[in-house]
């Protein structure tokens, strides 16, 4: 490769993720001076569309925003009305929010797992042909993700956008008895979730590792799904530590009305999704980022397990940093959403009344749960009517694009450096596609896989 080579590669398409989406990769010799996620779908302004309803319809019509993470929707614009309404859920219709959103974790966690991540380390393109070599992993998987869609649909009323969510709870709440085929279905899943666990921690993992700021949140004394404080965990080269330290990374805390301040969203030219800074930094959310800043707080034998799987503590050594090994995290968290499920069910009592009013106020309220793919925030300004004056939506995979690009050039580069040979258009959209897989981008959410374009120069 000379400096004067000029090169162009197009991948009209990528598989297996959500959404549309385009990387342009510029190289200069053996140098990668430039990558770009490109996302162009159309924006599909539900922020617009949010200004002047009621402050009742944001869980109803943001849980549209995703047909995979509809939940996170709903529970991030519940926590945010709420706020702005000075009204506090818990209790039992708490409990109902948390056994709703271990539903979701369960069956979008292994979506990913089975359907789009493992065919890369397996060497298939896609989960048909995964399915003649290992069938019974794939039942297995489908099995698991049924199990979370019927939780949803237990208590959303369907399996896909909800619609048994309100302000302050449910329009109805369930018996004891009808979660009872729930609990024994997830007592049947709690063994495919572990052996899910010991299946991916077996695949081959490349050498990969991001020095990006982590950002989840925290609730101590319980790893954080549908509430908690957005906590930062500093990149190592942040902390003066090198990337394999295995020593402990502080971690600071801000709260959720605040996240405004420290998450700053930006336009970009060649995106349709804006990119967002933490504190102007680059940072990184979602799975990797939970069990880094949470990890210390998964039930001892769930722990145990993410150990056994490779993971090692939480906050050590570049496991949690490690886009490939994302997947491994992933099944943990499926395994620890069975266990939480079952827990709540055991002690679910059903609450005198579905929901709690939430009278509406003149005021600005700000929410954030963790959705499968990160952590996912809401702001609204009511009105004295109710009437929704601003919203804002800041999801996932628009924070995690800074991450994406960055993981690209170093991946990129590190092949190029360490290679034998150079490498072929094929095998770099191949390795760009993996990186991009590992993130688990949701691109559609993020618009407010691949066309892959390579110039050399």
């Amino acid at each position: 490769m000379t400096h004067r080579e000029t090169k162009v590669l197009r991948v009209d398409s990528l598989a297996r993720v959500e959404g549309e989406g385009a990387l342009h990769l510029r190289l200069d010799g053996d140098w990668v001076a430039e990558a770009r996620l490109k996302i162009y779908e159309p924006p599909r302004f539900f922020e617009a569309f949010l200004r002047g309803r009621s402050h009742a319809e944001p869980p109803d019509i943001t849980s549209r925003v995703c047909g995979i993470c509809p939940v996170a929707y709903q529970m991030s614009a519940c926590r945010a009305i709420e706020d702005a309404c000075g009204i506090t859920v818990d209790g039992q219709l708490a409990t109902l929010r948390r056994l709703l959103y271990c539903g979701e974790w369960i069956e979008s966690q292994t979506l990913h797992i089975y359907l789009l991540h493992a065919p890369d380390f397996l060497g298939h393109d896609s989960v048909i042909d995964l399915a003649r070599t290992h069938p019974r992993h794939v039942e297995r998987g489908l099995a698991l993700k049924h199990t979370g869609n019927a939780i949803i649909e237990r208590l959303g009323g369907r399996a896909i956008h909800p619609i048994n969510v309100r302000l302050g709870g449910f329009h109805r709440v369930p018996s004891r008895a009808e979660l009872r085929p729930l609990a024994e279905q997830l007592r049947r899943s709690r063994d495919a979730a572990e052996a899910t666990v010991r299946w991916v921690a077996g695949f081959d993992f490349p050498d990969a590792g991001g020095d990006h700021d982590l950002l989840a949140l925290a609730q101590p004394g319980s790893y954080a799904i549908d509430s908690g404080t957005p906590t930062v965990m500093p990149a190592p080269s942040t902390a003066g530590l090198p990337p394999n330290s295995d020593r402990a990374l502080p971690t600071r805390t801000f709260p959720v009305h605040a996240f405004p301040e420290h998450v700053v969203e930006h336009q970009v030219p060649h995106s349709t999704a804006l990119h967002a800074r933490l504190d102007g930094r680059r940072h990184l959310t979602g799975t990797l980022a939970r069990y880094a800043i949470s990890g210390r707080w998964l039930p001892p034998d769930v722990l145990n397990t993410a150990r056994e799987a490779g993971l090692g503590d939480p906050c050590q050594g570049t496991v949690c940093r490690n886009p490939f090994r994302s997947i491994i995290v992933r099944a943990v968290e499926v395994l620890y959403a069975v266990d939480e499920a079952l827990r709540l069910i055991d002690r679910y009592e059903p609450p005198p009344r579905p929901y709690i009013d939430v009278p509406a106020r003149p005021a600005t309220g700000h929410g954030a749960t963790e959705a499968p793919r990160g952590l996912l925030y809401h702001r609204y300004a009511l009105a004295p009517d109710g009437t929704l004056t601003d919203a804002s939506l800041v999801p996932p995979t628009a924070q995690n694009q800074g991450a994406i690009e960055h993981d690209l050039r170093h991946a990129v580069q590190r092949r190029l450096d360490t290679g034998d040979r150079r490498p072929t258009d094929a095998e770099l959209t191949t390795l760009c596609e993996r990186i991009i897989r590992s993130h688990d981008p949701c691109i559609s959410c993020s618009t407010h896989f691949l066309d892959l374009t390579v110039e050399r120069g």
